[in-house]
């Protein structure tokens, strides 16, 4: 963590002016299944699932929260929308109604606007995609744009000194990528995006249902049955729920008691190619580096780091040290934010 000094000589280094307060700059986690939002001199201030509702002339009438309770149980008049896939944008004309919506709820003054903002995205992503992210961001409001790729906003978000030399290896799980990055002296020396995360467990577990149980479940239940009994390793005592679906034999509504080894034999696949990317990312690493990493471990950030026992699976794979984030959801913002609030301190990892 950056010391007292270094914060101070940040501040006074950072652009400020008379009129600062007439503007809302925000740094954004956009994210394949949540969004998050930091207002800068605020913190965190909306976490909201990344979907929009719109009405049949295609304009939005709900986004996050509200949107999510509508979805898959809409009518003809509404669909719901998530505008982002495997962590890039999907429906570009969606992903800034979204965006919109999302900064609206946040505007705390109705006469500001949003000068600057961060934005974070895969390291894997391509021009095209980062112009994508970027055009709809401006087209939202931002003035100034910035984009920093998500395994180093959140190894600045968990605290890591991203400018020593020392390396430090990142895996982030979202919810449409898996960020695995070794980083060194501001810079990413070697990263791997692959476009698997937690939608991939949960059609995992809805096909595995349909398969086995001859049940069809929602999006919603999958993700409720991923968090509760979803597991990468065998559990001390293994788990059982009842989950509610339409039968596919006879049409009608019904209960299946499904149990945490039925769920891990369905996720173990997807899990087993996060596993295999690590090990690929660590065999790519230059020799000082691995080093470093040995004795550092390696960091879990993102909502995938949650599904129990993940990192003791990587730990017995790897044979190396395997650390949670404390709050693994959000260190990607708050790497992003701390981005925001000393932009002149990381421009070397800004774009």
């Amino acid at each position: 963590m950056p010391n007292s000094t270094e914060l101070n000589s940040r501040k006074r280094n950072s652009p400020s002016g008379l009129l600062d307060w007439l503007y809302t700059d925000i740094a954004i986690d956009l994210g394949t299944a949540n969004t998050l939002i930091y207002a800068k001199g605020q913190g965190i201030v909306l976490n909201e699932p990344s979907i929009v509702a719109l009405n049949s002339q295609n304009q939005a009438v709900a986004v996050g929260h509200e949107a999510r309770l509508m979805h898959e149980k809409t009518h003809k008049d509404i669909r719901t929308v998530r505008p982002l896939r495997d962590g890039v944008i999907a429906d570009f004309e969606v992903a800034e109604l979204m965006i919109r919506g999302m900064i609206k709820k946040v505007k705390l003054k109705w006469f500001s606007s949003t000068r600057k903002m961060v934005v974070c995205v895969p390291s894997g992503i391509t021009e095209v995609e980062k112009r994508a992210v970027r055009d709809s961001a401006e087209r939202a409001g931002a003035k100034d744009v910035y984009l920093v790729d998500e395994p180093m906003a959140a190894a600045i978000g968990i605290g890591l000194n991203v400018h020593e030399p020392v390396g430090n290896m990142i895996v982030d799980i979202g919810g449409g990528t898996t960020e695995i990055a070794v980083i060194a002296l501001s810079g990413i020396v070697y990263s791997q995006s692959v476009r698997l995360g937690g939608d991939e467990l949960n059609d995992d577990i809805i096909n595995y249902f349909r398969r086995n149980h001859n049940l069809l479940i929602g999006e919603r239940t999958a993700e409720q049955v991923k968090c509760m009994i979803g597991s990468a390793a065998p559990l001390d005592e293994e788990i059982e729920i009842q989950t509610k679906g339409r039968d596919l034999v006879n049409g009608v509504p019904r209960i299946r008691t499904v149990s945490s080894v039925e769920v891990r034999e369905a996720i173990a696949e997807s899990v087993n190619t996060i596993i295999e990317s690590v090990n690929q990312s660590l065999e790519q690493t230059p020799p000082e580096l691995s080093a470093d990493i040995l004795d550092r471990g390696i960091m879990l950030t993102g909502g995938g780091a949650l599904l129990k026992n993940l990192d003791k699976l990587i730990r017995d794979t790897t044979d190396l040290p395997v650390h949670i984030a404390e709050d693994p959801l959000t260190a990607v913002v708050r790497g992003t934010g701390d981005v925001l609030e000393n932009l002149n301190y990381y421009r070397s990892v800004i774009s």
